[in-house]
């Protein structure tokens, strides 16, 4: 998806990954330009290169993201481009080392480095300028639309240190910058690279002085508790993309992952490898190949797949269209899994051998009927921050994540599996199913709970 906002001469055309909640970009003047924060599958932005006709003369990177594996080695070599990545980053290639103040020149427009640590130690923020004067500011995870980027990645033991780094970065921006700058952050629109929830589709440095967290709350120390206290669960997978992008990623494969024959599918499954159903959450409920994941395919399917699934392991997928195992492929390609063990296409029933399974789906009203019955168990598989801001009553809380190696931990009976909306509660049934449990998928908004008059609690 892309969309194009014109700046003076300059034009800012936007790349987005709704699917990690973040954005990508091309800078130009009509016939040079710059690529900021390119996604792995690149295809995408030599499209719309080709498509305006432009030569790409730098890569920029603001950091080295931690969300997901970035195409901008590729790309660089693929364009005959500079590959410009902040100086105190270790990488294992040749590229152009930014520090703050260096400017580089782009067709008629010039880009100049700024360090903006925060979200990363050696994090910079690239303002483009036209005939001198600044037009755009490419913010990376600094500053979001109304947030910042979450400063807890790097290391536990430096997060207040980057907290306050990240507040007089942000500060520093609109400090230096004219009002009129529009602002194009690369995280921030669902990506858990955010530290608090962003607002808006646009913004520009005038914008973010009446809402910005870090540019309304007036005291450091009450900004750093504020964010800190605010920093939740984060996809496990991310430990692993940094050090791959230090490396020089590869190119991804996104040829459709090769075809298995029921049976292998079947041998795979009784030796407990995890077999991953890309159908809608209630169709697998229905019906499905016993002994598989539910994990549906749709705009968080790569974060919630990296987050369920243990890194590296043996993975088939299952799909009703090759359409959808190439869209599940090239997700995941963003979060550096290439090696698939394969996929499987067809109707459950062909593919079960007669191993079928399913369980029933509920909405909070159903539960409010049920609840309190013999036998009934309640699971919230939220994050801590969910659980701790509210539950049900009598409920037990393992998060989505680490259900699969806790399942032990859970008395007999029927297990009410519940979330924010049902999608992780989708993962959790499922995997419940999958080790034999019975399981009942509460596939509901989260609110609704309160408002039947299910009982609700705080934690102490």
């Amino acid at each position: 998806m892309t969309n194009r906002e014109e700046t003076a001469r300059a034009e800012v055309v936007t790349i987005e990954t709704p699917e990690l909640g973040d954005r990508s970009y091309l800078v130009h003047d009509g016939e040079a330009g710059v690529v900021v924060d390119p996604q792995r599958d690149i295809d995408r932005v030599l499209e719309v290169v080709d498509a305006l006709g432009v030569s790409v003369s730098h890569v920029l990177e603001t950091h080295l993201h931690n969300d997901y594996v970035t195409g901008g080695f590729v790309l660089a070599k693929e364009t005959g481009a500079e590959y410009v990545v902040p100086a105190g980053d270790e990488v294992a290639f040749e590229r152009t080392p930014a520090t703050d103040g260096h400017e580089l020149a782009t067709g008629r427009l010039s880009v100049v480095a700024r360090h903006t640590p925060g979200h990363t130690p050696n994090h910079m923020a690239y303002l483009v300028r036209e005939e001198g004067a600044p037009v755009a500011v490419l913010t990376g995870g600094s500053m979001l639309f109304g947030a910042v980027g979450r400063t807890d990645l790097i290391s536990k033991d430096r997060t207040e240190e980057l907290t306050r780094a990240q507040y007089r970065s942000v500060r520093r921006l609109a400090s230096e910058l004219p009002a009129h700058v529009s602002v194009h952050p690369t995280h921030g629109f669902g990506s858990f690279c955010s530290a608090t929830e962003t607002s808006g589709d646009s913004s520009t440095i005038g914008g973010e002085l009446s809402r910005n967290i870090a540019l309304v709350t007036e005291d450091e120390d009450r900004f750093v508790h504020e964010l800190m206290s605010g920093l939740n669960a984060y996809p496990r997978y991310y430990v692993h993309m940094a050090p791959r992008n230090a490396a020089g990623p590869s190119a991804p494969d996104l040829s459709p992952p090769e075809l298995v024959d029921p049976g292998v599918l079947r041998e795979r499954i009784a030796r407990g490898e995890w077999v991953v159903d890309l159908r809608e959450r209630r169709a697998f409920a229905r019906t499905h190949i016993a002994g598989t994941v539910s994990i549906e395919l749709g705009d968080p399917f790569a974060t919630y797949f990296g987050w369920t699934v243990p890194w590296q392991a043996p993975v088939t997928l299952v799909g009703d269209r090759l359409e959808d195992l190439s869209n599940a492929r090239r997700q995941l390609t963003r979060i550096g899994i290439d090696d698939l063990a394969g996929a499987a296409l067809g109707r459950v029933e062909a593919l079960a051998g007669g191993r079928t399974g399913g369980y029933e789906v509920a909405g909070f009203a159903t539960l409010a009927e049920a609840f309190g019955r013999p036998g009934q168990l309640l699971l919230d598989v939220r994050r801590r921050d969910e659980w701790d801001a509210a539950h049900l009553a009598g409920a037990l809380h393992i998060p989505f994540w680490d259900l699969a190696e806790r399942v032990d931990e859970l008395p007999d009976g029927e297990i009410w599996v519940y979330c924010a909306s049902g999608l992780r509660a989708s993962i959790s049934a499922s995997i419940l199913d999958r080790t034999g449990r019975s399981a009942v998928l509460v596939d509901d908004d989260w609110g609704r709970a309160a408002e039947l008059g299910l009982p609700i609690e705080t934690a102490p």
